[in-house]
């Protein structure tokens, strides 16, 4: 469990990082079945529902950068989700009632690793109000020369930017006015945990080691937390609760919205949705 110390650093500043949340035998088995899902990728050579591929991915030298989904691939995943210390951390910073509205496990390959723009969560899914978060299994040592996760302290409660370039979202900030002057790597061990607020901004640079860097993604919302984009079926909604009752009563907070359309031109992940940006938002020389 959290400290107060560490519940309240997360508040002021919208980030945290977590070390010994899961053990060396659970960090294990998630590499190992992450392992064999590289092997399968060998399989495809565009991407799929379930995998997103690296340019210059091939069966001789499978470069896989994202799993989609993998709680539907895997028990394992599955029950990572539900892990009882992760769900603990996380109803001490948005509440006992929680929902996932999203997982993936991101892949940075050795010597390249796909870059992501500095972004916010908040201007893919925007909610009726903010208690989201996102929660980082990190499955690798995060070191500076393998990619880790990048944050700028305080932003989640600065404004939301705009994610549009030349009409369409793109995924990535492009507001002339942003600057990543302040921005901190969050380095945690394997079996440690990211967590950072939905309105944080945050990216990732390539990967210029020699080993990997895997990180499982997993986003948490507060139970009444709705999402401004509409419910498409009540049911499948309940089915993304983790802990806690269903409630039809949403919780609206006067927080700044701006919403993904129109929508980006290329689809399937974040990566995609990048492809269009003409220029890096990485000023600072050591994180190019």
């Amino acid at each position: 469990m959290l400290t107060q110390k560490q519940i309240a650093f997360y508040h002021e500043h919208g980030y945290l990082g977590v070390e010994n949340v899961l053990s060396g035998d659970e960090v294990n088995n998630l590499r190992r079945i992450t392992d064999e899902y590289v092997e399968k990728s060998r399989e495809v050579t565009e991407h799929t529902e379930v995998f997103d591929l690296e340019p210059g991915h091939t069966p001789e030298n499978p470069k896989l950068r994202r799993l989609k989904s993998p709680i539907l691939l895997h028990e394992v995943y599955r029950e990572t989700l539900h892990h009882e210390k992760i769900l603990g951390i996380v109803s001490q910073l948005i509440g006992y009632g929680l929902r996932c509205n999203g997982n993936k496990l991101n892949m940075k390959q050795p010597g390249y690793g796909s870059p992501v723009e500095w972004h916010q969560d908040w201007a893919f899914y925007p909610h009726s109000n903010d208690d989201l978060l996102a929660v980082g299994i990190v499955l690798d040592d995060m070191t500076e020369e393998n990619g880790p996760l990048l944050v700028i302290p305080g932003s989640h409660k600065g404004p939301v930017y705009d994610h549009h370039l030349d009409g369409h979202f793109c995924g990535a900030v492009t507001d002339s006015t942003f600057s990543d002057k302040g921005a901190v790597p969050v380095m945690v061990k394997a079996g440690g945990i990211t967590i950072h607020h939905v309105r944080m901004l945050h990216g990732s640079v390539s990967n210029t080691s020699d080993k990997p860097r895997r990180l499982l993604l997993f986003q948490y919302c507060a139970i009444d937390a709705y999402p401004l984009s509409g419910l498409n079926n009540w049911d499948l909604f309940n089915e993304t609760i983790v802990r806690g009752e269903p409630t039809n009563i949403p919780r609206v907070e006067a927080v700044p919205v701006r919403m993904p359309w129109p929508g980006a031109l290329r689809s399937g992940s974040i990566y995609e949705s990048q492809t269009i940006i003409k220029e890096s938002k990485f000023t600072q020389t050591q994180y190019k």
